[in-house]
């Protein structure tokens, strides 16, 4: 399993959100840059990088700042936050990102998936509560299952589905384990990677990620975030647990 410690960006610095809450937001640091480097030289295989600012308003307003990371890594980047055009998509591929998270507008207009995997590799977002998906920075409820819905995914070129449990996310309190062991019971046999997000608080929880098998499918990989800003492990640590 691999494991992707996660830059989220707001206004061009390191932040963590409670639960997704925008007003609920920490700041862990002003050069992104940097902790970029930080994580590639502990040994990263994947860093995962938010636009938390696109993923609300659609714009990418931190675009420089993640081709800077890009640029100064030599392991690949996932991005992703306020893509919801084939353009959107081609901008990061162009900014170095080796892989493009859509969230928001794979379910608003589903078409896209195929249009963007068809260029360039892809992940699909899936925020949820419980079952209940979330798009627009997981402010507005979209009324679709998880499972139903990755299901529908898996055979259109994706190359990974990041499932994140929004009440797990900055909570340091576990991931859910439920919820991701439905998902992979639906796309397990699809091929897709699938990524765990939310809630990572200990190296226990990450050993219990890499774990979980589902009818001899497993996770792929695994996002931590708040746990590594605030001590809780090191990324070294982490990565010699999960061998």
């Amino acid at each position: 399993m691999d494991l992707y410690p996660a830059i989220d960006l707001r206004s061009g610095r390191c932040v963590r959100l409670y639960q997704g809450d925008y007003d609920r937001e920490t700041h862990y640091g002003d050069d992104p840059v940097g902790q970029a480097r930080a994580f590639a030289e502990a040994g990263a295989a994947w860093i995962h990088v938010v636009d938390l600012d696109a993923a609300r308003s659609g714009e990418a307003t931190n675009g420089k700042v993640i081709a800077d990371i890009c640029a100064a890594v030599d392991v690949p980047v996932q991005s992703g936050g306020g893509v919801r055009t084939v353009d959107a998509a081609a901008a990061l591929a162009d900014a170095g990102v080796a892989r493009v998270v859509i969230g928001t507008a794979a379910l608003e207009r589903p078409e896209l998936v195929a249009q963007v995997a068809a260029r360039q590799p892809v992940a699909v977002g899936l925020d949820a509560r419980g079952t209940d998906l979330a798009t627009h920075g997981w402010e507005v409820s979209s009324g679709l299952d998880l499972c139903e819905v990755a299901a529908r995914f898996a055979g259109q070129g994706v190359t990974a589905f990041v499932v994140t449990e929004i009440a797990r996310d900055g909570t340091l309190e576990g991931p859910s384990i439920d919820q991701l062991s439905a998902v992979l019971a639906a796309v397990g046999g699809s091929g897709v990677d699938l990524i765990a997000s939310g809630g990572v608080g200990t190296v226990d929880d990450l050993l219990e990620l890499a774990a979980l098998s589902v009818d001899g499918a497993t996770l792929a990989g695994a996002i931590m975030g708040r746990a590594l800003y605030e001590g809780a492990f090191t990324l070294t640590q982490a990565l010699d647990a999960v061998g």
